[in-house]
């Protein structure tokens, strides 16, 4: 019987809403055999997240997304990572001290648009995870600016809008090299968001693996058939290893499940023996 995984999830440590426990309750009773909790810039979830996966008998695989400075869009994930590799400690301060200052420039840019929303409100928001673009969606919808969340992106929190900031604290070079230096494996995200042509892309995901890139995400919620089977013969040219996911955040999303995407996701749990080896 064929088993299935989701290599890309979040909690509310970062921008989804579940806990930690919750997403592995939710993940074992969706009938999944394995995710890797990736939530943005933070390991905070995983030490939970393992501990509920071994209660409820679900395979509970330690990652994170790293946000890095790019032309475009560019996340990296990490998978197997160890959450308290030292290379890891020493990024965070780097990373959060980053966001820190984007959350300011959001909030900064919000207000002379009109849209009076403060980083404090953000973080409380949070609740003590990490604030992101995510939490000023919310207020906006909240205080009436925007009447969904994917409007409020769309109109100005989403890449090249005008509440946009795209600082980042660390390079791609160095976001795969931490994950390489706290055990793990690397692997670019989602790479239609990156927003580049096939010959674009091709040479910065070459570029990537000169910088030690172990693989692509070559499953992802919001691939068409087509994407998909491109992404998986570009991992094939350059000899990179395939991860995958839905990018699942709960409620922040709630039109993604668990596992999967729109319905129609699935990603083989024989792709963790191929990530390993």
């Amino acid at each position: 019987m064929q088993r299935y995984i989701d290599l890309h999830t979040h909690t509310n440590k970062s921008d989804g809403t579940m806990t930690p426990s919750e997403l592995v309750r939710h993940a074992k009773e969706s009938g999944l055999a394995a995710i890797a909790l990736t939530d943005h810039d933070t390991v905070a979830g995983i030490e939970e997240a393992v501990s509920e996966g071994r209660r409820v008998g679900l395979e509970v695989i330690p990652g994170i997304e790293l946000s890095v400075i790019s032309e475009t869009e560019t996340h990296i994930i990490g998978l197997y990572i160890d959450p308290k590799a030292k290379a890891l400690d020493r990024a965070m301060e780097k990373i959060i001290e980053s966001r820190n200052v984007r959350n300011i420039e959001t909030s900064r840019l919000l207000k002379e648009l009109g849209i009076d929303i403060s980083v404090k409100e953000a973080e409380e928001l949070a609740e003590g995870g990490i604030v992101g673009r995510i939490h000023f969606a919310k207020l906006m919808v909240q205080k009436g600016y925007s009447e969904t969340v994917k409007e409020a992106f769309d109109n100005y929190l989403a890449t090249g809008k005008p509440a946009f900031c795209g600082r980042q604290g660390i390079t791609a070079k160095e976001a795969i090299e931490i994950i390489r230096d706290s055990g793990g494996y690397s692997f670019a995200a989602h790479l239609h968001l990156m927003r580049r042509d096939d010959e674009n892309l091709r040479a910065y995901i070459k570029e990537l693996k000169g910088y030690g890139l172990d693989g692509i995400e070559g499953y992802y919620t919001d691939y068409s058939p087509e994407m998909h089977e491109k992404y998986m013969m570009l991992a094939r040219e350059l000899h990179l290893k395939i991860s995958g996911g839905t990018d699942f955040h709960a409620g922040t999303k709630p039109h993604i499940s668990i596992g999967f995407g729109l319905g129609n996701l699935r990603v083989p749990y024989a792709l963790l023996a191929q990530i390993k080896n």
